[in-house]
């Protein structure tokens, strides 16, 4: 998660470098590592809970979830949507986030450290996951991990923007509503963060974090292991700001281009290889690959595709009555024009498009567009400023990270079980109500 007005999300450096790209790290299991870290878990005496029956069967071939989005890329720097949490259900703001897998509430358990949250701290359930449960195992660095509670399970995640939670895994009740027409209270599980260490460069307020990855934990994974929805999200963010997040089967994929997920990376939604093109011309950088990440704000090139691509930028601007904003600190690089710009179109006259020209085995070649407004914004001084920025410098090496910013009014959809990444134009003002739509 980047920054806009210092608010930018890399995966959660894209908050302001807390939204950069919520790729996570698990730095250890058990309360006996924190120790040595000085951090220790809370044994703490949680509130009773009643039991909740089990989610009815479903067409899962048919069903699914549809959440509103709110947020934008600039100035708020983060996308989030609402969900109700517990017995009885409480709404929470979660940050959505692709790069990582765990969902987790900032919680009174009590919190040792908890940034300032939208609603009251979550009060856990206490129905712990066991530590050698296959969900806890999947957040472990490896798979010989130690337990000082066999009866309970610890994680520590750090963020691509070095964020991190510390916590415990619980069992708590998910209230979903389904396109079908069907309620369901869901039983899955939930990070329990009591300790979260942020530095003030990547602070926002948050109740916590939804994380859609490709992990076992991934909220997405346990729905389609009960049979609930097929093992696909897929998300339409508006660049007017909110949209939408699906679980399941609601889009036409007769409408979509795909392309195949890379085998190279199990853990996150990447493609690759690709060609960068500048203006509708092959720019000479490939072998790209792709990580498309909701985590973070702003999209992140590597060091030769950034050059490339501020080398372009300066040619294509020469002569033009725009120049580099040096004062304008929203974004590392900016422009202005004989008078502040108000809108994105005063700015598309001076700016093409770029695109990333996938190889789908053999000749077949697929080509995900950036339009200007998929990788420009106004700032608040009315300067038009690069949402592409230099992945090195913030630590991110050869990895292109695909943003927020440049997934705007594209239906994105990440099937797990075709192992493909599908997108297509739309209109992500409009949040589909009915029983039986198709995007």
């Amino acid at each position: 998660m980047p920054e806009g007005e210092k608010k930018m999300k890399i995966g959660k450096v894209g908050w302001l470098m807390v939204v950069l790209t919520m790729m996570v790290f698990s730095l250890s299991s058990c309360s006996a590592w924190f120790g040595n870290k000085h951090r220790h878990r809370r044994n703490s005496i949680l509130p009773d809970e009643t039991t909740s029956s089990k989610p009815r069967l479903m067409n899962s071939a048919g069903s699914s979830v549809v959440f509103q989005v709110n947020g934008n890329v600039y100035p708020v720097g983060f996308y989030n949507v609402s969900l109700n949490i517990g017995q009885p259900p409480r709404p929470y703001f979660l940050d959505i986030d692709t790069g990582s897998d765990l969902t987790w509430l900032q919680c009174d358990a009590p919190c040792s450290h908890c940034s300032e949250t939208y609603h009251p701290l979550y009060r856990p359930s206490n129905d712990f996951v066991p530590c050698k449960d296959s969900l806890c195992a999947s957040l472990q660095p490896s798979d010989d991990y130690n337990c000082e509670d066999p009866n309970q399970c610890d994680y520590e995640i750090e963020y691509a923007d070095h964020y991190s939670t510390l916590g415990v895994l619980l069992n708590d009740v998910y209230l979903l509503n389904f396109t079908n027409g069907v309620q369901l209270k869901v039983r899955m599980g939930l990070g329990c963060g009591y300790d979260q260490v942020f530095s003030p460069s990547s602070y926002h307020p948050l109740d916590g974090i939804l994380g859609l990855g490709r992990g076992k934990a991934s909220l997405i994974s346990q729905l389609n292991s009960m049979g609930l929805v097929r093992n696909v999200i897929g998300h339409c963010l508006s660049s007017k700001g909110g949209g939408y997040i699906f679980f399941g089967n609601a889009y036409d994929s007769s409408r979509m281009i795909w392309t195949p997920i890379s085998s190279i990376d199990s853990k996150h939604y990447s493609a690759g290889p690709a060609e960068l093109v500048l203006g509708g011309r092959k720019s000479g950088v490939g072998s790209l690959t792709a990580v498309f990440d909701t985590g973070s704000s702003y999209t992140y090139f590597n060091s030769q595709a950034y050059q490339a691509l501020l080398s372009w930028l300066k040619k294509e601007l020469t002569g033009k009555p725009i120049k580099v904003a040096p004062d304008d600190q929203t974004l590392p690089v900016c422009w202005h024009g004989r008078r502040p710009f108000r809108s994105m179109s005063e700015i598309k006259k001076y700016f093409k498009p770029l695109a990333l020209s996938f190889t789908n085995g053999g000749r077949v070649k697929t080509q995900f567009e950036i339009p200007p407004e998929g990788y420009l914004i106004i700032s608040n001084f009315g300067n038009v400023c690069l949402g592409i920025l230099n992945g090195p410098e913030v630590g991110l090496g050869e990895l292109n990270l695909i943003g927020d910013i440049s997934m705007q009014d594209k239906v994105m959809v990440f099937d797990n079980e075709k192992l493909s990444i599908g997108w297509g134009a739309a209109d992500c003002d409009r949040v589909p109500r009915s029983r039986d739509f198709s995007i």
